[in-house]
């Protein structure tokens, strides 16, 4: 009985080791098979120019030939650049809330958010020639502006402050040249280096323009990630809304003396010295001097944002 109760034992083993050794083998795909189905997983696909793109409702002519080759390569630079161009949608969530309403105060079209965007990637970034913050603002022009800029405080990391520093050169450049896309071009390449052009090359549009590769470029780049960031299906990009980086709710303290040690000052309002400085970068020491005893406004975030330091 026992010799008959092992043997049973040993043919159910049999056949259940060899319908795990079968489905093993029908579940893995063979080497040809598995290439085969990451070559269809992944495409590249050439581009559809849209017709009707624009920068602050002036036309992109691309019926001519140049111009369209140059958006072409802006859309897929930044179509297949996916990483980057996904981090423009989390962040463009959380800043464009702050900056459009400034550029709607001063009358200047919502389009250069996108500016700001294809300067700095929406961070307070710092270039090899010393532009600072969101809108690249260099330090004579930030001064010019009425910016304070030295070692203790730089208000070019603030972005209310910056984007208001921004419309006022975008005004003037818009007075001077007549033309949103040449005011912006000039925010490259500066005023006075794209009337050098316009008066040496006899033209009167950014397009007729031969300029250099940078801000031969620049336009195309701000209307590319225009066009991506508000069609991001058509783009290849998903995600859903809590992917999305979000504005930290805060509320705004006023000072008008100087503060020893922002440590200190941090605990009192129950978030730690980091957060501090994550809301307010302008703040470029661990004290604030206001010898002057100048009026400033630190951003303190909402209680219930952040874990207790």
């Amino acid at each position: 009985m026992k010799k008959i109760i092992r043997n049973i034992f040993i043919i159910i083993s049999f056949f259940s080791l060899s319908g795990l050794l079968i489905f093993a083998v029908q579940d893995a795909p063979s080497d040809e098979n598995l290439e085969k189905k990451m070559i269809n997983d992944y495409n590249v696909y050439a581009l559809n120019i849209p017709e009707g793109l624009n920068f602050a409702s002036e036309k992109v002519p691309i019926e001519n030939p140049d111009i369209l080759e140059r958006m072409d390569r802006e859309l897929l630079v930044n179509t297949y650049w996916q990483s980057n161009s996904l981090l423009m949608f989390k962040r463009a969530n959380k800043y464009f809330p702050i900056i459009e309403p400034i550029l709607i105060k001063h009358g200047i079209p919502e389009d250069f958010k996108y500016l700001a965007v294809i300067e700095s990637g929406l961070q307070n970034v710092v270039s090899p020639a010393g532009a600072t913050g969101f809108w690249q603002i260099m330090k004579a022009t930030g001064k010019e502006n009425g910016l304070e800029i030295n070692t203790n405080v730089d208000e070019r990391y603030n972005l209310e402050k910056a984007t208001e520093v921004a419309c006022q050169y975008l005004l003037s450049a818009k007075e001077r040249f007549g033309s949103w896309t040449l005011a912006a071009a000039s925010y490259n390449a500066g005023m006075a280096g794209i009337s050098k052009q316009l008066e040496r090359q006899g033209a009167k549009s950014y397009y007729d323009l031969l300029l250099g590769e940078e801000t031969g470029r620049y336009i195309f780049r701000i209307i590319a990630v225009k066009e991506i960031l508000n069609n991001p299906k058509k783009y290849g990009f998903n995600f859903r809304y809590k992917d999305l980086y979000l504005n930290i709710p805060t509320y705004k303290i006023e000072i008008d003396t100087a503060v020893s040690d922002f440590v200190k000052f941090s605990e009192k309002f129950g978030i730690n010295y980091k957060i501090l400085k994550l809301h307010n970068p302008w703040l470029r020491e661990t004290h604030l001097n206001n010898k002057s005893r100048k009026q400033y406004y630190i951003e303190i975030p909402k209680e219930g944002n952040y874990s207790n330091p």
